[in-house]
């Protein structure tokens, strides 16, 4: 079945350069008109570039177990996106260093291997960009770069071990069907070590929440890694590559690396030297409630409301502080839904004195890893999860 004709025109008009818009951020910048154009996508989300296109998902979606297809963040990184893909002819290649090259049609993936259902936190490593002190270049996301989703597929390490890697691999590589305008602009290409690639977390996913992929997040198939920044999740992917030498792409070498320091910080001015690639999450939480800037009665019940992920070991623990963090308590952590997954949590507060109030809120994994207070900075703005401080007013 061919994807649905709106589709198809949206990409036709990205590509022509139709499509109209500007970005915004949380300190008042002017508001992005709406995203309509961007079939499939809520008209309110936050629209940072056109080309390529790369939407925030509005904040009041934190309240949500699952982050609805509609309202998930989108992230593109070569402006050309495919026109047009049918999924009777859609192929995906699995090659390289392998004893049985695969060229596999959807309907392949769903009858040779097993399906399974995960639900995992997609998030980019730039998410909150916007709040780094000094401020850092690259697309200035607000709290929306995330989302949490069911996912659908097939397990990577079945489809690699039906390839048959030979002797001496040690890398797999993965492209998508995006590509820059002047051929110069490298390919999208990551890679994983064969170890974590035929791990039990990747999948190569259709459905995304129990419904197909939509077009802007990776239709027909996408790389799910759990635990992973999505920087890893490649979009409409066409080609598995399996390598016996380390990749050496510019995606993997050049960009979305952090300095080589234990917390993943550097100062300004003073840069490292020495960088690795950005990787796993770390543990983070962010409110759903209050808001910044938000007024609450004093002498009235409050609650206070969020949300806390980690790479995949799971929240043990979220702590609420309300005199900025001076003293904490415990929030109550509502269901889970898998480790990969991000809990929402909840606090009662009752504010007594009138005036400004900082409520702040940390996070715990289950293998004990917490939020720490120091603010992380390095030149590209990525993995930020310093506990977050909001403002509010009592009145």
């Amino acid at each position: 079945m061919r994807p649905r004709t709106d589709r198809r025109d949206f990409l036709r008009l990205l590509a022509a350069g139709t499509v109209a818009g500007c970005s915004r951020d949380r300190t008042g910048s002017p508001p992005a008109p709406s995203t309509e154009p961007y079939q499939g996508k809520l008209a309110d989300m936050v629209l940072h570039t056109e080309r390529p296109p790369n939407l925030e998902t509005p904040e009041r979606f934190l309240a949500h177990d699952l982050t609805p297809n509609d309202a998930m963040f989108v992230r593109w990184h070569l402006s050309l996106l495919p026109t047009s893909i049918d999924s009777t002819t859609y192929r995906l290649r699995v090659g390289g260093h392998v004893a049985r090259p695969l060229e596999l049609s959807l309907d392949e993936l769903r009858a040779r291997f097993p399906v399974t259902t995960l639900v995992a936190v997609n998030q980019c490593a730039g998410n909150t960009r916007s709040l780094f002190s000094p401020r850092v270049p690259g697309v200035q996301w607000g709290r929306g770069a995330v989302g949490n989703a069911r996912w659908t597929g097939v397990r990577l390490r079945d489809v690699l071990a039906a390839a048959g890697p030979r002797d001496g691999a040690v890398e797999v590589t993965f492209g998508g069907m995006d590509r820059a305008p002047l051929e110069t602009v490298p390919r999208f290409e990551k890679s994983l070590a064969l170890d974590v690639a035929t791990g039990e977390g990747p999948l190569l996913a259709w459905a995304m929440n129990d419904a197909p992929l939509p077009m802007l997040n990776g239709y027909p198939l996408r790389l799910v890694v759990p635990g992973w920044y999505s920087t890893y999740w490649v979009k409409a992917l066409e080609a598995v590559t399996v390598l016996d030498h380390a990749f050496d792409g510019y995606w993997m070498n050049k960009a979305y690396r952090i300095p080589a320091t234990p917390d993943a910080s550097e100062v300004p001015g003073e840069l490292q030297k020495e960088t690795v690639p950005v990787r796993r999450m770390n543990v983070r939480s962010l409110f759903v409630h209050p808001r910044v800037g938000e007024k609450l009665a004093a002498g009235a019940m409050t609650e206070l409301e969020g949300v806390a992920w980690d790479s995949g070991s799971g929240i043990a623990r979220v702590e609420v502080s309300t005199d900025g963090g001076s003293s904490w308590q415990d929030a109550r952590l509502e269901r889970d839904l898998g480790p990969f997954s991000w809990r929402r949590w909840r606090a009662v507060w009752m504010p007594k004195d009138r005036g400004p109030a900082t409520v702040v809120a940390r996070a715990t994994s289950v293998l004990g890893d917490r939020q720490e207070s120091k603010p992380r900075w390095n030149r590209s703005g990525y993995m930020k999860n310093d506990p977050e401080r909001v403002d509010v007013e009592i009145a």
